[in-house]
């Protein structure tokens, strides 16, 4: 095929892809389903030690929840197949019957899934993401004791993930992937972002882009912030670039002056990692991905496949799965059993701590201990 005739293919693609974007655009207003008379909970375990760790959620939740659960108030629901193998077997992130089950649900609890190097498979996470609009992912990161107290808002169905598997190449001479920024997508993240630090009594926030770069995505992401900010002029608002952004999270002498963040996808994928690490590592930090309808929460870490490989997975550290089962429970308005979840992982982590090999506790012994706490 001739340059030229690659081109006109690229073209038809990228208008394909123009228009199914202005499509989504379009439709990001539908109204939010109302209050149901039951919560349905769904637990997906997901590859590798997704499901070692999703187990002793389930059962921390189960203890937890046993009354309303008895009263027909809310159901935990197990969803299986969402597993790499079933994934490559139909060629596809999410197999249809496994969406449609997620779907039946109100929440999800999921445990970290494998993505495919290479080839055109979509993320799951990316997938889910998109087909249930869980435009906010929310990282919370805690360090008491060095005064940091940060809560990042990343958008969470645009950037550079949305079209991420649908890039165009060149054969043996180049390849270009899309980000995508909407004036809609961004407007309810920022605002999500500033609901947030006015309802907790935040007073700043930070708008974290590379806008010096990429000018029309960044930058116009940076202008619909601010156009937000202005509603809330009790919250301080900042901006910085994400390459020093990283810079001042290791920065002890002014990382305890940052509140909330809010920023793009792959920043906000790059960075709470960064932060969890400060933390006490990825281990420890849950993941809240909400949307209108819908809501997911999830470790933060991958399936850790070289656990697996040397034979590690029963020493896998749970605690990110269940901090992120405390977002939940926050989530649906538990804050009462949330706190006493949160409070029994710090007491449970202390006393059998798991360090990810055979020096430290199993996973199953941090459950056990846990749930006799609750």
């Amino acid at each position: 095929m001739s340059y030229q005739e690659q081109i006109d293919a690229a073209v038809n693609h990228y208008r394909a892809l123009l228009e199914s974007q202005i499509a989504r655009a379009e439709g990001m207003n539908a109204a939010p389903a109302g209050k149901k008379e039951k919560t349905v909970i769904g637990l997906v375990g997901g590859d590798g030690i997704g499901p070692i760790i999703t187990k002793q959620a389930g059962m921390a939740l189960e203890k937890l929840l046993e009354n309303e659960i008895a009263a027909g108030k809310i159901e935990l629901r197990t969803i299986d197949g969402l597993t790499i193998e079933n994934r490559l077997a139909q060629g596809k992130a999410v197999p249809d019957d496994v969406l449609a089950a997620v779907k039946a649900c109100d929440v999800l609890l999921k445990g970290p899934t494998t993505t495919p190097s290479g080839g055109t498979m979509e993320s799951a996470n990316v997938t889910l993401r998109r087909e249930l609009d869980l435009f906010a992912n929310v990282r919370p990161v805690s360090v008491p004791e060095e005064g940091i107290d940060w809560t990042f808002f990343r958008e969470n169905t645009e950037g550079e993930y949305t079209l991420g598997s649908k890039g165009i190449e060149i054969p043996g001479l180049l390849t270009m992937d899309f980000k995508v920024t909407t004036i809609a997508g961004t407007r309810r993240i920022a605002r999500a972002a500033y609901e947030f630090a006015r309802a907790n009594g935040k007073k700043r926030l930070a708008i974290v882009t590379k806008s010096n770069i990429m000018k029309k995505t960044d930058g116009m992401f940076s202008a619909v912030c601010h156009e937000v900010a202005a509603e809330y002029p009790e919250i301080e608002t900042d901006e910085y670039y994400i390459d020093i952004m990283t810079a001042n999270l290791v920065n002890p002498a002014i990382r305890s002056q940052f509140q909330v963040f809010v920023l793009p996808n792959l920043y906000g994928d790059i960075i709470t990692d960064e932060a969890a690490q400060i933390q006490g590592g990825v281990g420890t930090a849950g993941s809240a991905n909400v949307g209108s309808r819908y809501a997911m929460f999830e470790a933060i870490h991958g399936s850790a496949p070289r656990m697996i490989e040397a034979g590690l997975g029963d020493y896998a550290n749970p605690c990110s799965i269940l901090r992120a089962a405390v977002m939940l429970l926050r989530h649906i308005g538990l804050a009462d059993k949330a706190q006493r979840l949160d409070d029994a992982i710090t007491q449970a982590a202390a006393a059998r701590p798991v360090t990810g090999d055979k020096d430290g506790c199993t996973c199953e012994e941090l459950g056990d201990y846990l749930v006799s706490l609750l």
